[in-house]
């Protein structure tokens, strides 16, 4: 869709804001949807209504041919699928139900080279007029398929490379050699007909990690030299405690620079060169404890933001089963801020089954993504957020442990149940102290309108709460509203 670059509005005399309307549809704006509307600095910014469709992942396969460090599967043992014919046909028949058609991303948990007929689910969908995304390990991308699949119409070949020399890259894609991906990227780039601006697009997806970030810039280099025109940096989730070590966000999941807030120092940067003579007192300020604006953006605006949600995805696996988001399709063992956390799979139903329209407004399924869109949950770390990942509302955790999550309507989880005696420190049933500063925590979750006790204590005008049914209603009903309350977080991490 070609958009112009200044798109306008126009407000009525009863306060309605008139939208383009042949820009409507592309956003899933239809007559009688809700859209949330964020306050920023700088205006208003819309979010996209919970029944729009912007992107469905397909996994066509969860079997792989590397054994990479990174990879669920050293904590895993499910068998190995591929997707069926007429399973794929269910979604193709699904999608046509969907105007404009959504964006098809190929991949999941395998590498969808290695089902026999993607070049086929690669044209299927091409014909619907949707857009076509594969991300690979490269190693499978022959001459010959190359070739296929430009021809099938992908518009976007993604390929991860988490190294730049063979042995580094060697140390993350167990099994896998460099240059033979590099001589395989390149076949694929010399297949693409010459233009200006070449198609299909080549994406470079890199993991972050200690053991290769150093590699990074002379990723993008490799990267520029094949052809690649869009490049994606994600940090590493651990699935084995090994890999702990390997993280490069531990300190930032709860930095200052991060937290937009009316109650914490800020800074604004503008733009400015990034060379020798910046870089130490530009990471200084960067580092100084302080909310930082660069070139008017708050860095912190995308926080506590569920990637799939404001980018209205869902996810179906190999079998069918969709699920709200990626991390869901399977259950997994992972690890935040070094503990074990385990994830269990969460499937609204099955295409065979079902319509894929109906699974989308599946009641249960919007009042999901309402509450997440709503809520200020905390996200997962390989999203950028906070450290109240580790306690349980994960965004992409939220089904699995919580079981049922409804908008503006939690349910109280009893997650840990904490005994409190006036004036000393909550301690659990385990005898190890709670550090919960009721006070902090009230204030927050009424700010946030949640309804627990604490917040109506605050309400009330109580400097603070002792009674036991406020701390229990406060760590498990408030926390979810009042996910930005540092000392609560301080308290789980006891």
């Amino acid at each position: 869709m070609n958009m112009p670059s200044e798109l306008r509005a126009q407000l009525d005399t009863e306060g309605r804001l008139a939208l383009p309307s042949d820009l409507l549809p592309y956003f899933g704006l239809e007559p009688g949807v809700q859209v949330r509307i964020d306050r920023r600095s700088s205006g208003l910014h819309l979010r996209q209504p919970v029944t729009y469709l912007g992107k469905v992942y397909v996994e066509p396969t969860n079997a792989c041919n590397l054994d990479c460090r990174t990879c669920v599967r050293n904590v895993w043992d499910e068998p190995s699928g591929w997707m069926t014919d007429a399973t794929f046909e269910r979604i193709v028949k699904g999608l046509r139900d969907f105007s404009p058609t959504s964006t098809v991303f190929f991949g999941g948990f395998g590498e969808p080279l290695a089902h026999s007929n993607i070049v086929e689910m690669v044209a299927q969908v091409k014909a619907l007029g949707a857009p076509v995304e594969l991300i690979t390990n490269g190693t499978l991308l022959t001459e010959s398929l190359s070739r296929q699949l430009i021809k099938a119409g992908v518009d976007v070949l993604w390929v991860s490379l988490d190294g730049a020399t063979p042995e580094s890259y060697a140390d993350v894609r167990l099994g896998a050699a460099l240059p033979e991906v590099i001589d395989n990227v390149a076949h694929f780039r010399n297949a693409r007909l010459p233009a200006h601006l070449p198609r299909p697009e080549i994406g470079i997806a890199f993991v972050a990690m200690k053991r290769n970030i150093a590699d990074l810039p002379a990723v993008l280099r490799l990267g520029g030299r094949l052809g690649a025109s869009r490049f994606m940096v994600s940090n590493v989730l651990p699935y084995t405690a090994e890999m702990c070590d390997e993280v490069l966000y531990s300190r930032s999941l709860s930095d200052i620079l991060y937290l937009p807030s009316p109650w914490l120092p800020q800074i604004s940067l503008p733009k400015i060169d990034w060379d020798e003579t910046t870089r130490e007192p530009l990471y200084r300020v960067m580092r100084s404890n302080r909310n930082v604006t660069l070139a008017g953006v708050n860095l912190g605006h995308a926080n506590n933001r569920c990637p799939f949600i404001e980018s209205s995805v869902t996810a179906i696996g190999w079998d069918g089963c969709l699920s709200p988001c990626l991390p869901l399709l399977h259950s997994h063992t992972s690890y935040v801020n070094e503990r074990e956390r385990f994830s269990r799979r969460y499937v609204v139903g099955n295409v065979n089954e079902r319509k894929l329209h109906e699974l989308w407004n599946e009641p249960a399924c919007l009042a999901f993504r309402g509450c997440v869109q709503t809520v200020d949950f905390a996200p997962c770390t390989f999203c950028g957020g906070c450290n109240l990942s580790e306690i349980i509302v994960c965004r992409h955790r939220c089904f699995a442990r919580a079981g049922q999550v409804r908008a503006r309507g939690v349910r109280h989880i009893a997650i840990r149940r904490l005994y409190r005696v006036p004036g000393q420190p909550q301690v659990r049933r385990d005898g190890r102290p709670h550090l919960l500063p009721s006070v902090e925590c009230s204030a927050e979750a009424a700010r946030c309108g949640c309804d627990c006790l604490g917040a109506r204590c605050h309400r009330a005008g109580h400097a603070g709460c002792d009674c036991q049914r406020c701390a229990d209603h406060l760590v498990t009903t408030g926390m979810l509203y009042a996910s930005r309350c540092r000392g609560l977080s301080v308290c789980w991490r006891a």
